[in-house]
């Protein structure tokens, strides 16, 4: 019998397994290859943590991004953001990612202060849509993760 994909199972993987597990728990549920939490250094989003369905290295031009050029600004700004293609979202017409990052859906992650310290993300190379509910699961994550990744 499969554990129910809420909160609590969410929440019960985190504290059992670790960040690392509680992410590929996240990531189990939608169909983009990567999840990941990027935190806010500076001017940059750094990679601290990241779940790829193919267990391949993570790619260099994930590493660190300029808060300038990523789609997580609008995380910043507007508290979410979803695209199912960014090579057709003209919110993000000019951004060097557009179109390379294609579906992209992310949350704040806040700490235990309730202090924005970067986002938490599904993304993939490919068009990609997310069910609300799934959407739903990864913002109240997002209130979780924080203190259990890297820093």
């Amino acid at each position: 019998m499969s554990q129910s994909r809420d909160f609590n199972a969410f929440a019960a993987v985190l504290k059992a397994r670790g960040a690392r597990a509680a992410l590929a728990y996240l990531n189990d549920g939608v169909p983009h290859r990567f999840s990941g939490v990027y935190r806010i250094d500076g001017d940059n989003l750094r990679n601290v943590l990241l779940v790829d369905k193919r267990g391949e290295i993570r790619p260099a031009f994930l590493e660190v991004v300029p808060m300038d050029a990523s789609f997580c600004q609008f995380v910043v700004r507007d508290g979410l953001f979803r695209t199912n293609n960014s090579a057709t979202d003209a919110r993000l017409d000019g951004l060097p990612y557009q179109g390379v990052v294609v579906s992209y859906h992310a949350v704040p992650l806040v700490d235990s202060d309730r202090v924005l310290v970067g986002t938490l993300s599904h993304f993939d190379l490919i068009e990609r849509s997310i069910d609300d509910s799934e959407f739903e699961l990864l913002y109240q994550a997002g209130h979780l993760l924080s203190d259990f990744v890297p820093r």
